[in-house]
């Protein structure tokens, strides 16, 4: 499903060159679970960005479904994020004045589909989350784990094939992390293939795989046995 071959990315400040990803080379199946982790300056938030087809990197390829994404230009990455990938971020990034439901159908707007056919898969997709019971709420009026899970929602409407999720129960308790990890094992058991970025070696564990960056370097890749 993805292929990476000696990825680089540098970033450019005045005259120095800050090198973020050097070289950095993987391939992930579809249907895989697995996370990324490494310290602060390691490249974590930098790989998740052009995983995600919202950076490009300065060096390598980086294939998606075979579709070399590394060369094209910003509306091609827009169409590509918009049909493949579902986002996941750790201040849930709802917008406060629309209600759960509406937040939930942002990507279909986006994406052009009329506005009975988005209202419905929105609500299909706010129920597989458990917050059929919340649609009308606004973020502020929902306990930090139902935004995520409205969140989650948001991100499953076009369907993708791939779920980024950068840090995605860094803001919740235990019991509301656990109830997110668990949507993501489920998520994953129906085929989405699932990448968190996460500094919490408990959360990793319960992926089957983890990929360790140091200083841009791929330093480890460890497959786990469930």
């Amino acid at each position: 499903m993805i292929k990476v071959e000696e990825l680089g990315k540098t970033y450019i400040t005045g005259k120095v060159s800050i090198p973020a990803l050097q070289g950095v080379s993987f391939e992930i199946q579809a249907r895989e679970f697995l996370a990324i982790m490494g310290p602060s300056g390691s490249g974590k938030s930098t790989l998740m960005n052009i995983l995600g087809c919202l950076d490009r990197p300065t060096a390598g390829s980086y294939q998606l479904e075979g579709i070399e994404v590394s060369q094209m230009d910003d509306n091609q990455l827009a169409r590509l994020r918009n049909q493949k990938i579902g986002f996941v971020f750790q201040n849930y990034n709802l917008l406060p004045r629309m209600n759960a439901l509406m937040n939930a159908e942002l990507p279909l707007i986006y994406g052009g589909m009329n506005r009975q056919d988005r209202r419905e898969r929105a609500m299909a997709a706010m129920e597989a989350v458990g917050l059929g019971g919340r649609v009308g709420h606004r973020p502020s009026e929902l306990s930090g784990g139902e935004q995520q899970r409205a969140a989650i929602a948001r991100a499953l409407v076009n369907r993708p094939s791939l779920i980024l999720a950068d840090e995605p129960t860094g803001n919740l308790d235990s019991k509301s992390g656990e109830e997110i990890l668990s949507i993501f094992e489920r998520l994953n058991e129906q085929g989405v293939t699932i990448i968190l970025v996460t500094h919490n070696s408990s959360i990793a564990a319960r992926s089957r795989r983890i990929l360790y960056l140091r200083d841009g370097l791929l330093t480890s890749d460890e497959r786990r046995r469930m």
